[in-house]
């Protein structure tokens, strides 16, 4: 029934309380298991700043800017490769995680829940299964929900799981 399910991860708690879900699934169906984490772009990156109006910057940035320089300003070109190392190892630790089954891991960017359904759509995803982080109220509406914007618009069916969930 499932050649192919995706399983969407940030690294979070809630996160894994889906992998058990996604690993069993895999095992029972022999399906490829693909593993993937979105790197945001559709959020600003912390002291990423630009020049404005006659050399006035904004955020906090030095008047003069060496890549050689410590700190915040000089550390803001390796921000792109330490968001993808970062990335990469939430992915291997899934793969590592359900050694028991046929993995491809991925990082993709842009906006989470875009990324997701795309990546879903391209390789032929069959069931997408992730976890939820529980919140409710004011918080899941200021914060909104990946995992919700996934199943309302998921051209597939998504299997998901909260922290805390029995996975035995």
């Amino acid at each position: 029934m499932y050649e192919h399910i995706l399983f969407p991860t940030d690294g979070s708690d809630g996160a894994a309380a889906a992998l058990a879900h996604a690993r069993n699934l895999a095992e029972t169906h022999d399906a490829t298991l693909h593993i993937m984490t979105v790197i945001d772009t559709s959020s600003p990156h912390i002291g990423m700043t630009t020049a404005g109006p006659e050399g006035a910057t904004t955020g906090m940035v030095a008047e003069e800017h060496d890549e050689s320089e410590p700190g915040m300003v000089g550390e803001e070109h390796n921000v792109e490769s330490s968001l993808q190392e970062r990335a990469q190892a939430i992915v291997e630790a899934a793969a590592d995680e359900v050694d028991t089954v046929d993995t491809i891991t991925t990082v993709e960017r842009g906006p989470p829940h875009s990324a997701i359904l795309d990546y879903a759509n391209e390789n032929d995803i069959d069931l997408i299964v992730m976890g939820t982080h529980g919140r409710t109220g004011i918080e899941r509406y200021l914060l909104g929900s990946v995992a919700e914007k996934v199943v309302r618009t998921s051209n597939v069916p998504v299997l998901t799981a909260r922290l805390g969930d029995d996975t035995t």
